[in-house]
């Protein structure tokens, strides 16, 4: 089990803006060997966020999936395209190999939906 993270008051909590996003579209990033470029609906806007997935999934098996995003968090360039958000997974170790799960919806929510 990871080492547990010093405790942080409510309020910085409060400042995380995460939201349930829906894939549009994924692809392979042109310049990288394990990120994934996606476009996600957000309900009122898309997005392009960019995630290390490659090596854990397809492209292509996220497309129509519900997802966590953060997205309050500053730009990021990532192998030269902007990543505009956060995707949440779950990280461990299974058979001595590096496992990663993607957090999801139990259910249909909507595209921007807040996560509290």
């Amino acid at each position: 089990m990871p080492e547990v993270k010093p405790r942080i008051a409510f309020g910085d909590f409060a400042k995380l803006d995460l939201r349930v996003a829906k894939v549009l579209e994924a692809h392979d990033h042109p310049n990288a060997d394990k990120l994934i470029c996606m476009t996600i609906d957000l309900g009122s806007e898309q997005r392009q966020i960019i995630a290390g997935l490659k090596d854990h999934c397809t492209s292509q098996s996220r497309v129509g999936k519900n997802v966590v995003v953060l997205i309050n968090l500053e730009p990021r360039k990532m192998r030269g395209l902007e990543s505009n958000g956060m995707l949440l997974a779950a990280t461990f170790e299974q058979a001595g190999a590096l496992r990663v799960v993607v957090v999801t919806t139990d259910g249909d929510v909507p595209p921007g939906a807040a996560i509290a």
